[in-house]
């Protein structure tokens, strides 16, 4: 080839005459040669080069599981081979190359024909260990997958507890197919994004949005939320009005704040404007501003900040599932951290209403109290213009001190307990403000009534659906794995040195985990005849242990005899049929030694 960029592989056929010739014959029931030639035309390969033949190059099921388990935190190839190679002692003693690794991998993918079928498969495991997770395909009339949504049972009940806001936006280019992944989030009691659940679309169609709306009500047992925020994009906004006729929706600040930027060039009045829009102004001053209200939060954008981290255009729908939800667990430790952190003590009291700032402190969590304590500092600048007694409630109109122009009025229904301030962000956050603080002070109040305390905030929300471990199962599954795997490598450190340690730690580790699979695949009989026996050490009187003899081990199933195996068994064919057939069966018919070199040998 004339225009070839790549360097051509290395010529390494010399028409070498090297043959050997086997045939099989019906008679003896063996294989027997009836060729062979050794006369090389080149080069012996140094044995030291020896295990990087293809033939030699194998990777064990231990490290084909370590490297994808590894893989799917996001660690390389090249990165995981380096580990493994650490692990084996250096690296002429893998076994194996990169190629190897990523043929596997590449292997590993193919077993499920077609990337929508493998993501519907992974999805399908998924549910084993999270029987609560729900995910929903949509395809179209050839039977192309369209739309794709999941949400894991975490997801779930952390919707229960705070879907009362949620917000979704769309991004882009975060997988091979360029489809556009929609991702429901929330506000935890932290104040920290939380994911509902996700979704793949093919186009941003008002169908496709309600068909993922629809999904996400079946999901969450038809929980609807008390408001939604969004984009400016038209098909959301039908969607929305269309589905949740009752809820607020609101369009996220952010993009608010990117339109009136990139669109006016005036730095002191896209300033001016995001103090109004997110500011707390009484309706006359408001006016004066000459602008709508608007108050949200942002979340989305900083979400798919986030989620860029963990996600690349090269992704197939698998892998992408997979970072996802790498993602989704990396946020939901940082909530566990959290949750940590609010054990560890008290934050030191820095305000002089000390009462209610330790109320507080004991009842919120770290982050909403520190949002909480400025009120409680700025309610000692506040003071209380008037006070109208009337037949339902006391109106207290509050200042500044030494700015009366600046004045809220808070309803107080002193039966119930009720407090409510003009400036609404009691009904907008769930904290109370400081003209609420300034009116408990003023009342010598010395908790938050029950009224100003939403559940969300505290620490205490999630106590009913927690587990009293604390962990969860996976959680605890790859603890103990994590466990057996150092365990393992301080026992192999020992048991190499010695030749009989070695052979004993293999046929007994083999023994366990044919035994294991067996159990696990509802196998009624193991595979490996090393984990026949569970007392394979224990004499036949039960008390002491013994090592079996190599030679008892070797000796073959079929006649009894030592110094071969079953397959080269020259009494094969004289053997009973029933019981060959037996055999082939699994049956051992009374043969009470073990023989994990056969098993270890063979094919399978």
């Amino acid at each position: 080839m004339e225009k070839r960029k790549k360097e051509p592989r290395l010529e390494t056929r010399t028409g070498c005459d090297v043959r050997m010739d086997v045939k099989f014959v019906p008679e003896s029931g063996r294989w027997h040669t009836f060729y062979f030639s050794d006369e090389h035309n080149h080069d012996l390969l140094d044995t030291q080069f020896s295990f990087m033949l293809p033939a030699h190059r194998k990777m064990s099921e231990a490290d084909i599981m370590q490297m994808m388990n590894i893989l799917k935190s996001g660690i390389s190839t090249l990165q995981i081979f380096g580990l493994l190679a650490s692990q084996a002692g250096g690296y002429e003693f893998v076994g194996y190359g990169p190629r190897d690794m990523y043929n596997e991998i590449a292997r590993q993918r193919r077993q499920i024909p077609g990337d929508a079928a493998r993501v519907l498969k992974k999805l399908e495991d998924m549910r084993l260990k999270d029987p609560q997770l729900y995910f929903k395909a949509c395809h179209d009339s050839r039977g192309l997958l369209r739309n794709l949504f999941w949400s894991d049972g975490i997801s779930q009940l952390d919707y229960q507890l705070f879907g009362d806001v949620i917000a979704f936006d769309a991004t882009y280019k975060k997988n091979k197919y360029s489809c556009p992944l929609v991702i429901f989030s929330g506000v935890n009691h932290h104040n920290q994004t939380i994911v509902f659940a996700a979704v793949l679309i093919a186009d941003e169609t008002t169908d496709t949005y309600i068909w993922l709306l629809r999904q996400l009500m079946f999901a969450m047992r038809g929980k609807t939320p008390t408001s939604i925020i969004t984009d400016g994009a038209m098909a959301i906004r039908n969607t929305v009005r269309d589905v949740f006729s009752e809820v607020r929706h609101r369009l996220c600040a952010w993009h608010l704040i990117r339109n009136a930027t990139s669109n006016v060039g005036n730095p002191s009045f896209t300033s001016k404007f995001r103090k109004i829009m997110l500011g707390d102004y009484e309706i006359p001053v408001f006016k004066r501003k000459f602008f709508a209200g608007f108050r949200t939060t942002l979340r989305c954008e900083g979400l798919h900040s986030v989620v860029g981290r963990y996600m690349g255009s090269r992704y197939d729908l698998t892998s992408f599932v997979e970072h996802f939800q790498r993602c989704v667990a990396h946020m939901r430790f940082k909530e566990f951290n959290a949750d940590y952190e609010f054990t560890r003590g008290v934050p030191v009291m820095q305000t002089c209403i000390e009462l209610l700032e330790r109320y507080a402190a004991e009842l919120y969590t770290h982050e909403i109290f520190l949002f909480f304590r400025p009120f409680l500092s700025r309610a000692g600048s506040m003071r209380v213009l008037n006070i109208d007694n009337t037949d339902d409630c006391i109106k207290y109109t509050v200042c500044k001190h030494g700015r009366p122009n600046f004045m809220w009025t808070v309803d107080f229904r002193q039966e119930e307990m009720i407090f409510m301030c003009t400036c609404l962000r009691m009904e907008s956050f769930g904290i109370p403000c400081e003209h609420i603080v300034k009116v408990l002070v003023d009342r010598d109040i010395c908790e938050i009534p029950r009224s100003l305390v939403l559940d969300r905030w505290t620490k205490k929300v999630k106590s009913a659906f927690n587990d009293p471990s604390g962990f969860t199962r996976d959680a605890v599954v790859i603890s103990c794995q994590s466990a057996l795997v150092e365990f393992s490598k301080q026992f192999a450190a020992v048991a190499a040195k010695v030749p009989e340690r070695y052979e004993e730690t293999r046929d007994l580790i083999m023994g366990l985990y044919s035994s294991y699979k067996a159990a696990d695949e509802g196998t009624n009989q193991p595979q490996s005849g090393v984990a026949k026996s569970s007392n394979l050490y224990v004499n036949q009187s039960g008390v002491g242990s013994r090592q079996p003899s190599r030679k008892k081990r070797q000796r073959c199933s079929v006649c009894q005899m030592e110094g071969h195996k079953k397959t080269t068994c020259p009494w094969q064919k004289d053997i009973d049929n029933n019981v060959i057939e037996d055999e082939a069966n699994g049956s051992d018919d009374g043969d009470v030694y073990p023989k994990p070199t056969a098993e270890l040998d063979s094919d399978n």
